[in-house]
């Protein structure tokens, strides 16, 4: 129930902050606290038709392929789902040095909830020194190449996942760091035409997670822009419940490498590029593919990790200190393996356009003009033009306790 997911969410927000206020008896000096967040609607216009559940996300895999399989063309809706709310927190605990502690939530449900106006946890972190844990940006990710754009899901060809980590940062300066951590795994597993091949097995095939994903980043920065490599590497395993030593079984090592960066270009504007390569890495990209699919041929099938590439390329410019826009383009490609279906997801296309309005610093007013494809595998493929129109109206307040 999403009234019931929202008072829940507030309940872990009033008990964060009352966890906040009681470790100040042991502070050296009085701890810090921000809430922040925004109210935000967005007008989303169509020409064609994406997946009822994700209209108010532009999401290239959602778009229909064959035309028409959603439903009619040329729809609209009205969302408040990017609205979001946050506590942020310092607190001095001595030698250690200060302890920081983050909770955010926005209100897109996904998975079983996708299609919901619901809390979704973006943030959920504890970091003292050198170690972080809980859920934030993934250690394989690169925040800072997500251009200005007001979309929510954003261009599709970039790793963006939030996951839950334990992380080690043993090098850190201001303006560079080294971080590697282990991961929640996640296997988005396609038994592709196996369950022709065995409809009963097909049905059966599970995920099998075994070990954490292990991932690594160097980070740097300058007036110049920057620069981050980041690695990973994943066990993508599969079993089948039920069957006698959960046979068939087998596994995947999957890993993948990142580049990302941003050049300063006139002083605020930015050049902003990504690529990253991998096998059995979709898990991690913000949109397509899979991480295991079956390969070989119908009489000795077996698993392969998916190989996918992403690019993004987009140009952040401000016109004036209240007018801004972001063009660019962004694609997520995989080399489907020899057994996956027709209609398996092969290439999604994304480009955008926006003029943003900002006159005051707390009001952002704009629209996007968005474009995205879809190609099968089987190469069928499907368009779609998006408007966007969105009004944001954001808040923060820091208090000392």
């Amino acid at each position: 129930m999403p009234g019931l997911r929202f008072s829940q969410c507030l309940l872990a927000t009033v008990a964060l902050v009352t966890l906040l206020v009681s470790n100040t008896a042991n502070a050296q000096t009085n701890p810090s606290l921000a809430i922040y967040g925004f109210g935000e609607a967005d007008v989303i216009a169509d020409s064609h038709r994406v997946d009822p559940l994700w209209e108010d996300a532009f999401r290239p895999s959602k778009i229909a392929t064959p035309e028409g399989e959603f439903g009619s063309n040329g729809q609209t809706s009205v969302s408040v789902k990017q609205s979001r709310f946050g506590v942020q927190s310092s607190v001095p605990i001595g030698d250690f040095g200060p302890a920081t502690f983050k909770f955010e939530f926005d209100l897109f449900g996904v998975g079983v909830d996708a299609g919901q106006t619901t809390f979704r946890l973006r943030h959920a972190y504890g970091e003292i020194g050198q170690v972080l844990a809980g859920q934030t940006n993934s250690v394989f990710m690169d925040g800072d190449v997500f251009p200005n754009v007001i979309d929510y899901w954003g261009p599709p060809g970039m790793v963006f996942y939030r996951n839950v980590q334990i992380r080690w940062t043993p090098y850190r300066t201001d303006s560079s760091h080294f971080a590697i951590a282990i991961e929640r795994p996640g296997n988005d597993i396609d038994a592709g035409q196996i369950r022709e091949i065995d409809p009963e097995l097909g049905a059966n095939i599970r995920s099998d997670e075994k070990l954490p994903d292990l991932t690594t980043h160097f980070y740097t920065s300058g007036s110049w822009g920057h620069v981050q490599l980041a690695g990973i590497v994943r066990y993508v395993g599969f079993d089948s419940p039920g069957t006698v030593d959960n046979e068939p079984k087998g596994h995947a090592i999957g890993w993948g490498v990142n580049l990302g960066a941003h050049a300063a270009v006139f002083e605020r504007d930015r050049l902003i590029g990504q690529v990253v390569y991998g096998h059995g890495i979709a898990s991690y990209m913000n949109d397509g593919g899979v991480d295991l699919a079956p390969g070989g041929t119908h009489a000795m099938p077996h698993a392969e990790a998916v190989p996918l590439l992403g690019v993004v390329a987009y140009y952040d410019h401000y016109w004036t200190d209240a007018l801004s826009s972001s063009i660019g383009y962004s694609f997520t490609q995989v080399d489907n393996t020899s057994l996956q279906e027709p209609i398996a997801f092969r290439k999604g296309e994304y480009a955008s356009l926006n003029l943003l309005y900002t006159p005051i610093k707390t009001l952002m007013v704009g629209g996007e003009v968005l474009w995205g494809k879809r190609t099968d595998n089987d190469h069928i493929t499907g368009d779609d033009w998006r408007f966007q129109f969105s009004v944001k109206y954001s808040f923060s307040t820091a208090l000392s306790l």
